[in-house]
């Protein structure tokens, strides 16, 4: 039955523009029907082949352009200048922000998630939606914050996809290869006393492996360093009764942050 505006009360419209916003509509639609097919009066000539060769020419290789473009940054600040500037993945296109890292770029302990999410894209900052907040109390419980200025008691927070992939699916393997240079130079630079991968994603991108259930709980090496897998906050929200693990995992964490110089 097709639903015209008479048939909604305010509840439910406000409930199908919710629903398609989570799926990542960003634009209404006009009343007037526009053709995509049109073929307008004047066609443009196309440009010469020069001028577009040096564009496809990177592009035949962005995981190598990557690499070049990481390795050129000497400095946080200039990493994320370099990624914000990379213009090889699509999801760059429908993001509203470009979603670098939060918290305190000197704290031991470096969290990678997966990607943003509706919130931080929204906001510009990793971590802030329900997942985040659960994140944050989580590692509250043992004495971590990202606002905290002493690095001891920090945490900085980055994930492996600095852009929103549409209707939050899980990044592709060739765009994970495309942001994995990035990554790795941006643990370099942080230089974190051990790292948390936070999901498959971040498992996938580090370790080359998935099935974070299985993962979680074991020390293993990511980028030279110490990393420990945990389950996502947004399973935990999913699955209440996999905290119990999770808090196994965080104080696991803070016995090997104490052996740490």
């Amino acid at each position: 039955m097709e639903i015209v505006a008479a048939d909604l009360d305010v509840a439910t419209a406000r409930a199908l523009l919710a629903w398609q916003i989570e799926l990542g509509a960003d634009e209404a639609i006009g009343e007037a029907p526009v053709n995509r097919y049109e073929v307008p009066a004047e066609v443009q000539e196309p440009a010469p082949a020069a001028a577009v060769a040096p564009v496809v020419a990177a592009a035949d290789d962005p995981v190598k352009a990557a690499t070049a473009a990481a390795q050129a940054a000497t400095s946080l600040a200039a990493l994320a200048e370099a990624q914000a500037a990379y213009d090889l993945c699509d999801l760059k296109k429908g993001a509203r922000n470009f979603v670098f890292a939060d918290g305190n770029a000197q704290a031991r302990v470096m969290i990678i998630g997966e990607a943003p999410g509706r919130d931080e894209d929204i906001e510009g900052r990793p971590f802030v939606g329900r997942a985040g907040q659960l994140l944050d109390r989580m590692f509250a419980a043992i004495g971590l914050a990202r606002g905290a200025a002493d690095a001891g008691a920090a945490l900085y927070i980055t994930n492996v996809m600095p852009w929103r992939p549409p209707s939050n699916r899980d990044p592709e393997p060739a765009e994970i290869a495309m942001m994995l240079p990035f990554l790795a130079r941006h643990v370099a630079l942080a230089n974190p006393g051990l790292i948390v991968l936070m999901g498959n994603v971040p498992c996938a991108a580090a370790l080359g492996r998935r099935g974070i259930l299985r993962l979680r709980g074991q020390w293993c090496e990511a980028f030279g360093r110490p990393a420990m897998p945990m389950a996502h906050p947004a399973y935990l929200l999913r699955n209440p009764a996999a905290k119990r693990e999770a808090w196994a995992d965080l104080l696991d964490i803070k016995a090997r942050l104490r052996e740490l110089p």
